[in-house]
């Protein structure tokens, strides 16, 4: 068995398309269309096996919990880049760019190399090496 995709609902589908693709060399299928539900859906892959899956659809509310805080559920998805150097350039281009940086890059204390920062729609994502 192993994970398929992750999912995330968004107000900005292109936008966060295009953010991932720029960032994270993730490529793209078409766009997928249900017009009876004005639902849209990209899946994005970044290489390996699972791919994250965008979508939009009116009527689906923001979400209430705080980026900032910890929440019970799902709380960030990782993207594997490969180095210490890799992590180190992306979040200083990332934060350079505007983006909130919740997570300096650091070792923790299971030995990852890692920093974590909140994406266009404010998801945890962390880039480890």
């Amino acid at each position: 068995m192993r994970i398929d995709h992750l999912a995330i609902w968004t107000s900005n589908l292109e936008g966060l398309r295009n953010f991932y693709m720029h960032y994270f060399d993730a490529s793209s299928n078409e766009i997928y269309h249900n017009h009876s539900r004005e639902f849209r859906s990209y899946f994005l892959s970044f290489g390996g096996d699972c791919r994250l899956e965008l979508m939009e659809m009116p009527g689906i509310p923001k979400s209430k919990d705080n980026p900032l805080k910890q929440f019970t559920g799902i709380i960030h998805f990782a993207i594997k880049v490969g180095s210490k150097d890799k992590v180190d350039q992306l979040t200083k281009e990332l934060k350079k760019d505007g983006f909130k940086i919740i997570g300096e890059p650091r070792t923790t204390g299971d030995g990852c190399y890692e920093s974590i920062f909140l994406d266009p729609d404010g998801n945890r994502v962390e880039i480890m090496e």
